[in-house]
């Protein structure tokens, strides 16, 4: 009988609380799991990893979106899964566009963690649903001109007043506008957002 593999979970942080935090998280939920306090153990055998990667941005030496661009240029299309206490939309968008398959601003509930980890090892064997995406632009395609300005506007990472500044519009009306894109979306959050617009190429 063929012996069957195991997905590693590798979490990847160099605050030791947070990196055991996550790690007993996944454990308890049967997950295999690797602890790291860096990426430097990661990307010296891109080629040997499966199961998918759960690492911090902001790291010493090597942070999170330079380990992701090594992976990727050296052939490893291993799912990662980014976290950051300082979440802003450009590094999202980098993130997204690296290939990482999910961005989780810290702090986060467990279930959205765990969500995201079994979306990426799903992925990995390329049998991940595409139906989210298809709703996903039936709710852009339904969304008023002005709310389709404001979306393109806050992909490129501005803020609400640059945003006002840019369409010549109100601050509040600017945040109405944003807030019917998120609802009309379903984005509980911008990384969401940025996420679904990056897979449908709109980034």
């Amino acid at each position: 009988m063929k012996a069957v593999s195991i997905p590693t979970i590798h979490v990847v942080d160099d605050d030791d609380a947070m990196r055991h935090s996550l790690a007993l998280l996944l454990g308890v939920f049967g997950h295999r799991v690797v602890e790291h306090t860096g990426a430097a153990t990661l990307i010296e055998e891109p080629g040997r990893l499966n199961g998918c990667i759960v690492a911090d941005l902001r790291m010493p030496h090597i942070d999170g979106l330079e380990m992701l661009a090594r992976l990727r240029a050296a052939g490893s299309m291993v799912p990662v899964v980014m976290m950051t206490g300082h979440g802003d939309v450009p590094t999202a968008v980098r993130a997204i566009k690296l290939g990482a398959c999910d961005f989780l601003e810290k702090p986060f509930e467990a279930a959205l963690l765990l969500d995201a980890v079994r979306t990426a090892l799903v992925g990995d064997d390329g049998t991940r649903p595409t139906s989210d995406d298809a709703d996903f632009a039936a709710q852009v395609h339904r969304l008023t001109g002005r709310e389709r300005d404001v979306l393109h506007h806050v992909l490129l990472g501005r803020t609400n007043k640059e945003i006002g500044q840019a369409l010549d519009i109100s601050y509040r009306t600017v945040e109405i506008h944003r807030a019917k894109v998120m609802s009309k979306t379903r984005c509980a959050c911008v990384q969401t957002l940025v996420r679904r617009a990056a897979r449908l190429s709109m980034i």
